[in-house]
């Protein structure tokens, strides 16, 4: 069989059906690592399908035994998108990959991984998915080998912070080690690119840094890579046009790409006051009563998204909209209603709502979004706003669709609007000069979308149409471009700084750099609801911040809305609940306890960027999953979901529970398994004997995945002796796998077999509860939390430790270098300096303390310039993988006792 009939075959075991000839074409690209830079496909014909096109070019390059193919794929989708395809494609990718057709291409995605005769269970799959909602969200095993190929889905939130080391809810320890999975050895794809201009030009500026990086090794340093994926071209991304990937001749000939790409859609305009526009859509979505169609509505105002829900039949509408939270987002997938307008919807047609159907959407229903619909009504906005909306309507062609556009009153002469578009001219008289830009886009708009070619009298939108509008004028009618704030070398070099916690000068906030700075783009606010918001009152800023670094809040728990909103609603709140604690986190991940009231008085400001905790007892969110003020509180479950976060077998990650003397047995089978990674005691509960603390409130968390702090897994209590074998032997493993040259890789075995030694202190043996004569342990298994006895970090006495050790000394002058280094910051500090107050070692003097410490700052700029600020992240994170793999060993012969053993 040859390589086209091979790929066809596999590519439809992957994703249960053909593909396209524009499919096969970028697998080619891909084989020949010849990733483009940008991909120009239409709408409805399968652009997420990119996740199965690069695992299938991975695995070709994993048996032809060649290099530098990105084996981690990252899909960011715009900030405003709600239900995500990419999630649903990476999904259905685990699921159909261990299909017996597939059994070749599984087994040469093995090839690249660790290949452990242990067997850990984690690391059966050949395959790693996090995504940003559901049982997958943030879990973790995407950077548990970095040698296994995994596919992330995030926002540009989520993955451009990260790769920022700005990880929005990562603790300072886990921020390098995000920040490494995805600056290195990743393809990037940013769909739908020309909506956030800034973040494409960012993701431009890292990939450019590091092909300059000359002093960077190439081999086992796979560069990022970024692919532009988007249907409608901004002028920032059409740089580079020899590089951009579009459809070819066989696929303008395919039978089923030219019924999609001349979809029938008639459009009509329909002019209204500024006022009444919402008047006007509810008008025309009544009139399609009894027409048993499905209505796509979109309107650009949340407020009048609120009004035509509440006017529309009751049960025959669902609100798509990005401010609700995102369990609510989650359910939607659920709702009988949406179902209709769901073409994978996992509710059997027999249960989806007959008759007519409308789905209320504001801008978080155009992009990344796989709906389609019968029919649309909306009002007017920018055209690459425009033609998102319009690929939503009859979407793979098989119908005949209308769509209503409601408009304020526009300017009549539509030609000359559209030639001073093409000219790149502003408006000529003076009302139109002053007109702000996004309304000027407007105007152009509609200039441009009246000059759509009529079929049997009405405007023609089928994508063939838009696609051939002149392309200047259709640039000139986008959105306006934000303005881009440029990325100096100072700016990522302060940010890089992730173990320096409090504010630093220079190292502003980075959603500027990720969105850019639009005057017409509201700031935003995060919210919340935790019950240790009302129980926690009197804990330290420090404890709080630990406390959402070991239980860090997901997506599923947090919505987000203008901070005018939200402001308005939390003053809606004070007048019921005046006294109801507030936590604020801002964008520096900063911690502040207040009140409700106190928000409320402040200025707006206080909360622009931030993500505001609230006690389930201040109410606020209505059955929608929306922020309501109005609300009174109700079952704290409806509030606080932090442990509604399930695994794939619908199993619990994480668990608080709230002791009142000893555990029950009913609580004790709910945390079963997890491990312990918090305990607090109420006021007035004093440390028993032995450290062990009288707890009120305990947190566990899985510890095969929802744990961010790494290596602190451990299942099983392990000797100090076992864990540095283990932990060397992955790392050989890992090195092996990944093909890391020398001198990085002994650097890096190195370090794993001596990263602990300063464990051995009796101090440190006993703050995790060993109390045992001779015996020396580096993880004490999952029930008992780590005691602060002192300040002591073990990370700096290994440092001491390991001078004494032919491992180290054996090594070359760069080994060595690489190996104090990883060896000093493999919990996440020493970038550049230990925390302050943690420079003690009971073996060593204060002076020599210090000492140490100037040696590992001046180290870790010394490396940086070295190796980039991706690529020694990159050399930490994979002492950190070999670190959490060496936790999880429990196959070994050597004495290793269960949990209930050691208590």
């Amino acid at each position: 069989m040859g390589e086209k009939e091979d790929f066809y075959r596999c590519f439809e075991a992957l994703t249960g059906y053909a593909p396209f000839p524009w499919q096969y074409a970028l697998y080619r690209r891909f084989v020949a690592n010849d990733i483009p830079a940008g991909c120009d496909i239409p709408t409805g014909l399968g652009k997420t399908s990119v996740l199965s096109v690069w695992l299938l070019a991975l695995a070709y390059h994993a048996k032809a035994g060649s290099t530098g193919f990105p084996r981690r794929l990252a899909y960011v989708v715009n900030r405003r998108t709600v239900v995500d395809q990419a999630t649903r494609e990476a999904e259905a990718l685990l699921k159909r990959i261990e299909e017996p057709t597939l059994a070749e291409f599984w087994a040469n995605l093995g090839s690249l991984r660790v290949q452990d005769g242990r067997k850990l269970q984690h690391l059966q799959a050949p395959l790693a998915i996090s995504t940003l909602r559901g049982q997958f969200a943030d879990n973790g095993t995407w950077r548990a080998d970095p040698s296994r190929p995994a596919i992330v889905v995030g926002t540009v939130d989520m993955i451009g912070s990260r790769l920022l080391f700005n990880g929005y809810g990562a603790g300072f320890k886990t921020k390098p080690l995000h920040a490494a999975f995805l600056g290195q050895d990743t393809l990037i794809v940013h769909d739908e690119a020309h909506l956030e201009p800034a973040f494409q030009e960012l993701l431009l500026g890292i990939e450019h840094e590091q092909q300059s990086a000359n002093s960077t090794p190439s081999d086992g340093f796979g560069r990022l890579r970024v692919l532009a994926l988007t249907a409608t071209s901004r002028h920032e991304l059409a740089t580079r046009p020899a590089s951009t990937f579009r459809l070819g001749d066989d696929d303008k000939a395919h039978d089923v790409v030219r019924q999609r790409l001349f979809a029938k859609k008639a459009l009509t305009f329909h002019s209204s006051e500024a006022t009444k526009v919402a008047e006007r859509v509810i008008e025309l979505a009544l009139a399609c009563e009894g027409s048993g169609r499905s209505v796509l509505i979109f309107l650009r105002k949340l407020e009048d998204v609120q009004k035509v829900v509440q006017r529309l039949p009751k049960g025959a509408s669902a609100m798509l909209t990005g401010t609700i939270r995102g369990l609510e987002r989650e359910r939607l997938n659920r709702d009988p209603v949406f179902a209709r307008f769901d073409p994978k919807s996992v509710l059997d047609r027999e249960q989806a709502r007959t008759g007519t159907v409308y789905l209320v959407c504001t801008s978080a229903g155009e992009v990344g979004v796989d709906i389609s619909s019968d029919d649309m009504i909306g009002d007017l906005t920018p055209f690459d706003s425009m033609a998102q909306r319009l690929g939503r309507v009859n979407r793979y062609g098989s119908g005949n669709a209308r769509i209503d556009i409601v408009h304020e009153p526009m300017r009549e002469d539509a030609s000359k609007v559209a030639a001073d578009a093409g000219a790149g001219n502003s408006f000529e008289d003076e009302e139109q000069e002053n007109m702000h830009p996004f309304e000027e886009a407007r105007q152009r708009t509609f200039a441009l979308l009246q000059m759509l070619p009529r079929v049997d009298g009405e405007i023609d939108a089928s994508p063939a149409a838009l696609q051939d509008l002149p392309e200047q004028q259709r640039r000139a009618a986008f959105t306006p471009s934000p303005a881009i704030r440029p990325v100096t070398d100072v700016l990522l070099d302060a940010w890089a700084l992730t173990s320096i916690l409090e504010p630093l000068p220079g190292r502003p906030p980075v959603a500027d750099w990720l969105h850019g700075v639009a005057e017409w783009e509201p700031p935003e606010t995060r919210v919340a609801w935790r019950l240790e918001v009302e129980t926690e009152r009197a804990s330290t800023s420090r404890t709080l911040q630990g406390l959402l670094e070991l239980y860090p809040l997901k997506p599923h728990e947090l919505l987000r809305d203008t901070s005018r909103r939200v402001f308005k609603e939390l003053s809606q709140i004070a007048k019921r609940e005046p006294d109801a604690p507030v936590w604020v986190i801002d964008e520096q991940g900063k911690i502040s306890s207040t009140t409700v009231t106190e928000i409320s008085e402040a200025k707006e400001e206080r909360i622009w960027g931030a993500t505001v905790l609230l006690p389930p007892s201040a109410g606020g969110l209505n059955d929608g999953g929306g922020l309501d003020g109005s609300e009174a509180s109700r079952d704290g479950g409806h509030y606080d979901v932090a442990d509604q976060w399930l695994d794939d077998n619908d199993n619990l990650r994480r668990v608080r529970i709230d002791v009142l003397g000893e555990e029950t047995t009913e609580q004790q089978q709910k945390h079963r398994g997890m491990r312990l990674v918090l305990a607090l005691a109420r006021p007035g509960r004093e440390i028993g004997e032995e450290g062990a603390l009288a707890m009120s409130w305990r947190w566990y968390v899985e510890p095969t995945a929802a744990e961010d702090q790494g290596s602190r897994r451990a299942p099983y209590t392990q000797t100090l002796r076992f864990h540095l074998s283990s932990a060397e032997h992955f790392a050989r493993e890992i090195a092996t796998a990944l093909r890391l040259p020398e001198p990085e890789a002994s650097g890096v075995v190195s370090a794993a077999k001596l990263h602990d030694l300063g464990k051995e202190r009796l101090l440190w043996q006993r703050s995790i509860g060993n109390f045992v004569p001779g015996r020396i342990l580096a993880k004490s298994g999952s029930a008992r939390a780590m005691t602060t006895l002192t300040r002591y970090r073990h990370e700096l006495g290994s440092i001491f430790d390991a001078e004494g050790e032919p491992e180290l000394q054996n090594l070359t002058d760069e080994s060595k270098d690489i190996a104090r280094h990883l060896i000093a910051a493999h919990h996440g500090r020493a970038r550049p300096c230990f925390l302050d107050g943690e420079l003690f070692d009971p073996n060593y003097s204060d002076a020599a303390c210090q000492t140490l410490a100037s040696e590992v700052a001046r180290r870790f700029g010394r490396l940086q310039r070295h190796y980039g600020r991706w690529g020694l992240a990159y050399l930490e994170s994979l002492l950190r993988a070999a670190d959490v793999l060496a936790s999880l060993d429990v196959e070994s012969t050597e004495a290793l006792e269960p949990v209930e053993a050691a208590q």
